[in-house]
C-alpha cells in the first residue's frame, strides 16, 4: 500500500477510534505533504513522502530539547508521543553497522579519498540510506571515514 494510501486509511481508522493524538499528527502530515506538493507542482512519489516525514520527526525533535530547555517537560511529552507515530510511517531504521557498511561501499565505488570528496560520496550515498538513517549520523559516517578516523 502507498503511503498517501496508508496515512488516508490511518486517518479514518483514527477518526473512528476517537484517537486525537494520531489524528492531529496525521492530519499535520497530510497538511505537510500537500504544501510540498504544491510547492513543487507535482504530486510527491514515496520518497518525497519519506522525506517530509523525516523532516517533520526533526522538527519535533527539535521542539522536544527546546521544551526541555525551557522546563516544559508536558509539551516535550506530547512531541515525543507525536515521533513515535512518525517513525511508524518510516522503513526499517539502518543501525550503524549497516550503515557503515554502506559508507565504506559508496567510499569505494567513488574512489574518494578525503574530505574534499564528501558531496560525491553523500550524492551517491543518499538514495540507499533516505528514509532509513538519519541524515546527520550519515553525515557524520562519512566524514570520519573520509578524515581517516
Amino acid at each position: 500500500m502507498a503511503l498517501k494510501d496508508q496515512l488516508d486509511a490511518d486517518l479514518k481508522a483514527s477518526m473512528r477510534d476517537k484517537d486525537t493524538v494520531k489524528l492531529s499528527v496525521i492530519r499535520m502530515l497530510k497538511s505537510a505533504v500537500k504544501y510540498r506538493e504544491i510547492e513543487a507542482m507535482k504530486p510527491l512519489d514515496e520518497a518525497g513522502v519519506l522525506q517530509v516525514i523525516s523532516a517533520e520527526i526533526k522538527r519535533h525533535k527539535d521542539s522536544i530539547e527546546q521544551y526541555r530547555a525551557g522546563k516544559r517537560p508536558e509539551l516535550a511529552a506530547k512531541e515525543e508521543a507525536e515521533v513515535v507515530i512518525l517513525l511508524g510511517y518510516l522503513p526499517a531504521q539502518l543501525d550503524e553497522a549497516a550503515l557503515k557498511a554502506l559508507v565504506e561501499a559508496a567510499v569505494q565505488k567513488t574512489g574518494a579519498t578525503g574530505p574534499r570528496d564528501m558531496g560525491t560520496v553523500m550524492k551517491t550515498l543518499l538514495p540507499d540510506v533516505q528514509g532509513k538513517a538519519d541524515g546527520k549520523l550519515v553525515s557524520e559516517l562519512v566524514k570520519a571515514r573520509l578524515s581517516g578516523k
